[in-house]
């Protein structure tokens, strides 16, 4: 009620009565699924505000800086109305800024930067060093993409190992010319390259080793095996960019560019020679995590997503959440048609080009969703 009244009187927007329901599911660590419109930034700061009054903290994560920024900045109003601060983890800031913001009552943030900070803190001798402080409560808006479809995907710090970086060159001018299925097998789900005999024989002649799997060609080996998948199975300008002579990976679930993180395991230093660049000096692992693990910390994880239902049994099973399917504030008159699907890529485009073109011409705007 204290919420509702002050997002009143500041925002001028009232919650409707099932973003109340939203805020209650939220608040009892249970996944709000709300259709796309109704509202799901105000739905939220009910939970938030109850939860701040303790002083532990509120995490809010959000799929990216532009969406965490716009929230903090909209409802740092409503909070700061009602006595709260609110802190905003974007990227670029110093460890005293982060502290500073996670020391606020309610911290919004992605969640990248929440987990390297975990990763990084958990790296620190010094315990008073440390950014983030206990993981009281999080929400996490999108909660399908990232504790389902992000949930194995580790986070890593790397930091500098002694490198051979003309290995790289050498390896690299002998992968062009070598033809799939004759000479390698790629498996597109997997993402993996296995090379044949005829392939294999080919390599060896081309690198002037008498066997490739001998213990002493062990490195190689490794080196072969990342070329490959450097050249086959990652493509330039969808999995990375080259920017100002250094390949930038592009995020696979956002499409944007994340400078500074390089694969392991020699695979960015296989890009960066496919692509005639200057190889860096490799990497190892120093801390790594995966989201599912991370966001486990929490005391209490709530989340919300238009489309959580459909994933109500893997929610239940790895994180105990429950979904709770909140009702649209009007009657929905949006028609959600069945799928269709198609023979052939190009038949399906083809359909979608009628479709803009129809909806256009009835002057219907159109959001062409991809993945």
């Amino acid at each position: 009620a204290v919420v509702r009244e002050a997002s009143k009187r500041v925002l001028n927007m009232r919650h409707f009565d099932v973003q109340l329901i939203g805020g209650f599911a939220l608040h009892e660590g249970r996944i709000a699924e709300m259709k796309t419109g109704e509202g799901k930034t105000l739905t939220a700061t009910s939970a938030v505000y109850l939860n701040a009054l303790s002083g532990k903290g509120v995490h809010v994560v959000t799929v990216n800086d532009y969406l965490a920024s716009r929230d903090s900045a909209e409802m740092a109003q409503l909070y700061g109305f009602l006595g709260l601060t609110t802190g905003l983890i974007v990227h670029g800031l110093t460890d005293t800024q982060r502290r500073e913001a996670y020391f606020s009552d309610i911290t919004y943030g992605t969640n990248n930067e929440f987990g390297f900070d975990y990763l990084r803190d958990n790296m620190k001798t010094d315990k008073s060093r440390f950014v983030q402080r206990e993981h009281n409560f999080c929400i996490v808006d999108e909660v399908d993409s990232i504790l389902i479809d992000e949930a194995r995907t580790p986070l890593i710090i790397s930091g500098p190992s002694e490198t051979k970086t003309e290995i790289y060159v050498i390896v690299n001018n002998a992968i062009p010319g070598l033809q799939k299925d004759s000479d390698y097998i790629f498996d597109e789900k997997s993402r993996s390259v296995t090379l044949t005999e005829d392939g294999i024989s080919k390599l060896e002649k081309r690198l002037a080793v008498d066997n490739l799997y001998e213990p002493h060609n062990i490195e190689y080996l490794h080196h072969v095996q990342q070329a490959m998948k450097a050249h086959i199975a990652f493509k330039k300008d969808v999995d990375y960019v080259v920017r100002d002579r250094k390949v930038v990976i592009v995020d696979e679930f956002t499409g944007r560019l994340m400078p500074g993180r390089r694969y392991s395991d020699g695979l960015h230093g296989a890009l960066e020679a496919k692509e005639h660049l200057p190889v860096e000096n490799e990497t190892q692992v120093l801390a790594t995590i995966t989201f599912q693990n991370f966001f486990r910390l929490y005391k209490k994880l709530s989340g919300m997503t238009g489309t959580a239902d459909t994933e109500a049994v893997e929610f239940k099973r790895i994180y105990n959440l429950d979904v709770v399917v909140i009702p649209t504030n009007r009657l929905l008159i949006r028609k959600d048609e069945q799928d269709e699907v198609y023979r052939t890529a190009r038949e399906k485009f083809e359909i979608i080009a009628d479709e803009i073109s129809r909806a256009q011409t009835a002057g219907q705007p159109v959001l062409v969703g991809t993945v």
